[in-house]
C-alpha cells in the first residue's frame, strides 16, 4: 500500500515539474513574439519618417493605443501589423524617390486655402488627383502612401473632395478604397463657380461619385491637360 501511494505521489510531483516546464517554455516563447511584434513596430514608426503621433494617425489609431501595442500591453492584430509595416516602406520608398504623398497633397492645399484662394486649392486639389492617377498607374506599390488617414486640419469641404477624388481613383484602378476616403457628405450644397453655367446646369453635369458627396462640379472643371 504504502508503496503505491509513494508511487502515485511520485507520478504526480513528476506532473507538476513537466506543467512547470511546459508553462515557462510557453511563456518565453509568447514573450519572444511579443518582442519580435514591438521591434517591428517600432522599425515602422523610424521607417515612416513620421513621429509616433502622426504615425498613429495614419494609421487610424490613438498614439495611446499605438503606444500600447509598442510596449507589448495589447497584441495588434497581425493586419495592424502588416498595414503598418506596408504603409512605412511606402512612405519611405516615396521620400527616396520623390514621389508625392497624400501627406504632401494635404499641406499644399491647407496652405493654399489660408489665404482664402479658391481658384488656387482647387488646382492642387486636381494636381494631387493627377499624381494619385499617376501613382497607381506606374508606382502601384506606392498606394499605401494615398491610405494614409489626412490631418483634420484641412478645411471640411477641401477634406472631403480629396477623399471623393481618391475613392473614386481607387475604384477606377479596381483597389479597394482607403477607410477614410468613406467621410458623410457636406452637410451643405458646395457648388464650384463655372462661368457662363447656372448652378442648376453645373449640378446636372456633375458625376454621380461627387453629387453623392453634396459636391457639384461640372464634368468639364475636372479634365486637365
Amino acid at each position: 500500500m504504502r508503496g503505491a501511494n509513494a508511487a502515485r505521489e511520485c507520478h504526480e510531483h513528476q506532473k507538476v515539474l513537466s506543467d512547470q516546464t511546459t508553462r515557462t517554455y510557453h511563456e518565453h516563447v509568447i514573450d519572444q513574439d511579443t518582442q519580435e511584434v514591438i521591434d517591428r513596430l517600432d522599425a515602422a514608426v523610424a521607417t515612416s519618417g513620421l513621429s509616433l503621433r502622426r504615425f498613429a494617425h495614419a494609421l487610424g489609431t490613438s498614439p495611446s493605443r499605438l503606444s500600447s501595442y509598442r510596449t507589448g500591453r495589447v497584441a495588434p492584430s497581425a493586419a495592424f501589423l502588416l498595414r503598418a509595416e506596408r504603409i512605412a516602406n511606402a512612405l519611405r520608398q516615396a521620400r527616396r524617390d520623390s514621389i508625392p504623398t497624400l501627406l504632401d497633397a494635404m499641406e499644399s492645399i491647407r496652405r493654399a486655402d489660408s489665404r482664402d484662394d479658391d481658384d488656387w486649392t482647387y488646382a492642387l486639389a486636381l494636381e494631387a488627383r493627377n499624381r494619385l492617377r499617376d501613382t497607381l498607374h506606374r508606382h502601384r506599390s506606392l498606394a499605401a502612401t494615398w491610405e494614409i488617414q489626412p490631418l483634420s486640419t484641412v478645411a471640411d469641404r477641401w477634406r472631403t473632395l480629396i477623399a471623393a477624388f481618391v475613392g473614386h481613383e481607387f475604384a477606377e484602378a479596381g483597389l479597394p478604397a482607403p477607410p477614410w476616403t468613406e467621410a458623410p457628405k457636406l452637410d451643405t450644397e458646395w457648388v464650384l463657380d463655372t462661368p457662363r453655367l447656372s448652378a442648376r446646369e453645373i449640378k446636372r453635369q456633375t458625376p454621380d461619385w461627387l453629387a453623392e458627396r453634396n459636391i457639384f462640379i461640372a464634368e468639364k472643371d475636372l479634365v486637365t491637360l
